[in-house]
């Protein structure tokens, strides 16, 4: 078993992880960072699984980046034009299930019969992508996490918040919670096509030293280990720093934030190390 804080599920069968993925897919819902079909989430998961009979339909298809380290390992996936807020009431209807082939080219996808979709998520390459690079590191459970919260990606659509350093100093500096959730801060990439290769190589490259991956003009992506209402705080958190930096906007920049020094001073009193602010 995995054991997480306080206040999370254990993960010990599929209808653990099933339910992790509806309660995150309604949360984002309710904090506005997944309108209509938009958002996808994923957990693979490393025990033994021979695979579940409600999933009695499958078909194989040609991953859509190689991972023979995911080699055997399976993931549960949202469908693709799928509400995340109707997971939680049909998991079978909204997730595949996605086996991982001998060698890392060939994924084998399980769904219900009564599914509503034709295809796992069209952004599965990052997803498998993020796992392969982390998930050996993270144990059993590890989870990734795309949604639009809407502060964080306006935000992105000002030159001046695309950068990474410019949007930590800006969004890190308004509740304690948020330096001390996201001591790493956030990464930042360009606008670059849904879906596409390059956005994938700008999310890996900026996943080494961040699990939160803004994507300029288009949301933001998040990996953790374990469940996924993990990733979905982290999102949040960074959601909560944007919105209070839109607010200061409309303000007129009036609010200060919290200043640099006592940031430095609160991560060393509870033995943070923060990456953003250096003395």
């Amino acid at each position: 078993m995995v054991h997480l804080n306080p206040g999370e599920i254990s993960f010990d069968t599929l209808d653990d992880v099933l339910a992790s993925i509806g309660a995150a897919g309604a949360r984002v819902s309710a904090i506005d960072a997944s309108e209509g079909a938009a958002g996808n989430i994923s957990v693979v998961f490393s025990w033994d699984f021979e695979g579940d009979s409600r999933f009695s339909d499958s078909w194989e298809i040609e991953s859509p980046v190689s991972v023979p380290r995911l080699a055997g390992a399976w993931l549960a996936v949202t469908g693709s034009g799928r509400r995340l807020r109707e997971v939680e009431s049909s998991a079978g209807a909204n997730v595949a299930l996605v086996q991982v082939l001998p060698g890392g080219n060939t994924l084998k996808i399980h769904a219900s019969a009564n599914r509503l979709f034709h295809k796992p998520t069209s952004e599965l390459n990052t997803h498998l992508a993020l796992h392969a690079r982390h998930a050996e590191r993270h144990g059993p459970i590890h989870t990734v996490l795309h949604a639009q919260p809407l502060h964080l990606t306006f935000l992105s659509h000002i030159r001046e918040y695309r950068d990474t350093q410019s949007l930590n100093e800006k969004i890190l500096r308004w509740q304690p919670e948020v330096i001390i959730q996201l001591p790493d801060g956030v990464g930042v990439a360009p606008y670059l096509i849904p879906g596409s290769a390059s956005l994938m190589e700008a999310t890996l490259d900026l996943s080494e030293n961040h699990r939160v991956v803004v994507w300029s003009r288009h949301g933001a992506i998040a990996r953790v280990a374990g469940s996924v209402k993990k990733a979905c705080d982290l999102i949040e958190y960074a959601e909560t720093g944007a919105r209070y930096e839109f607010l200061n906007l409309q303000c007129g920049n009036k609010a200060e934030g919290i200043p640099i020094d006592d940031l430095r001073q609160l991560c060393a009193e509870f033995g943070i190390v923060q990456t953003i602010f250096p003395s």
